[in-house]
């Protein structure tokens, strides 16, 4: 009996064999991969040197500030430990001021943020002259805070502003003439109807970018299905934009916080600091009463919640997102 002839391997067998580009780019020389880092690192240089310049170094500059009684002047001498932080811990204003904060927050998320979302969504029918809606909403932004603090200045200015005229005779609304910012019960609302104006444009366009990317044959086979436009919209249009909708709270969120050129310019904080934030106070004590330390103290504080925050955000709401992005770029080497 014959024994079975045994043939070489096969052409396809050494193409399965052969290694791949990714193993043979790992095992590339030493040499070629420290080249490679080189390119890179000389690349990145500049970002990192302006990273390093303007974010870092202000930072430990705040840091170390904070530890000292400073009047912003010489070198920092008067050593304070950690007084500067428990005249902070203890400070009806900063108190306050992180429940404005968080007010501010609040009010961003449950009526700045549906409201851009139901004009983004009706701006992204098919309409006549919806460009021209979609620019006319989105002007605000465009405009600085400066800008837009001087126009509502005036335009609330007790007793010749245009609010007055509009709501003087009016019977539920004509007690407000002229306590827009000049009242500290209704200084906060006013200043976040401003607020609104101005920066409700920027999250619609958000929204509006998001939607463009919600395949219209999704929707189309919900429409077959049976589901009507608002179960379209909380079934389908909803889940697909849940990525741009957390971008969008993040900003939300970090802008008020960080609030600060627009109150400025509007009420200076007052009336008895109804609209102060931690930004206005930071720039009160630091810049108005030369209390540096104290200011790097705020300053901080700052930080260290916008800090904690982005982390927290980021760990759970953002994960799948930042998860789903690393997996694409992945996928694209």
């Amino acid at each position: 009996m014959t024994e079975p002839l045994t043939l070489p391997a096969a052409t396809g067998d050494r193409r399965r064999t052969a290694r791949t580009p990714r193993e043979r780019g790992s095992r590339a020389p030493l040499g070629r991969r420290l080249r490679g880092w080189a390119s890179t690192t000389w690349f990145l240089l500049p970002a990192l040197l302006l990273f390093f310049l303007f974010v870092l170094i202000p930072i430990a500059v705040a840091l170390y500030a904070s530890f000292f009684k400073w009047g912003g002047f010489g070198r920092p001498e008067d050593f304070a430990g950690l007084g500067n932080y428990r005249k902070l811990a203890g400070d009806p204003v900063f108190r306050g001021d992180l429940w404005r904060g968080l007010l501010l927050v609040v009010l961003s998320l449950a009526v700045q943020l549906p409201i851009a979302l139901g004009t983004a969504v009706l701006l992204n029918q098919r309409m006549r002259g919806r460009a021209v809606y979609r620019a006319v909403f989105f002007a605000p932004y465009i405009l600085s805070e400066v800008i837009a603090g001087v126009l509502f200045g005036i335009i609330f200015l007790p007793g010749s502003g245009l609010a007055d005229e509009l709501v003087g005779g009016l019977p539920l609304v004509g007690g407000l003439a002229g306590k827009w910012f000049s009242d500290p019960g209704t200084a906060l609302p006013t200043l976040f109807a401003v607020m609104t104006w101005k920066y409700f444009g920027f999250h619609m366009m958000i929204y509006l970018a998001g939607l463009q990317g919600v395949p219209s044959e999704v929707l189309e086979a919900a429409a077959i299905d049976g589901a009507g436009p608002w179960r379209r919209f909380r079934a389908v249009t909803l889940p697909l934009l849940a990525p741009t909708l957390r971008i969008s709270v993040f900003l939300s969120v970090i802008g008020s916080i960080q609030l600060f050129d627009l109150v400025w310019v509007t009420t200076t904080g007052g009336p008895t600091n109804s609209t102060e934030t931690m930004a206005v106070t930071m720039f009160q004590f630091g810049f108005k009463r030369y209390q540096m330390g104290y200011a790097s103290a705020i300053s901080v504080a700052m930080f260290l919640i916008s800090m904690v925050f982005s982390l927290v955000y980021q760990r759970y709401a953002l994960r799948r997102d930042l998860q789903g992005a690393v997996t694409a770029a992945g996928g694209l080497r």
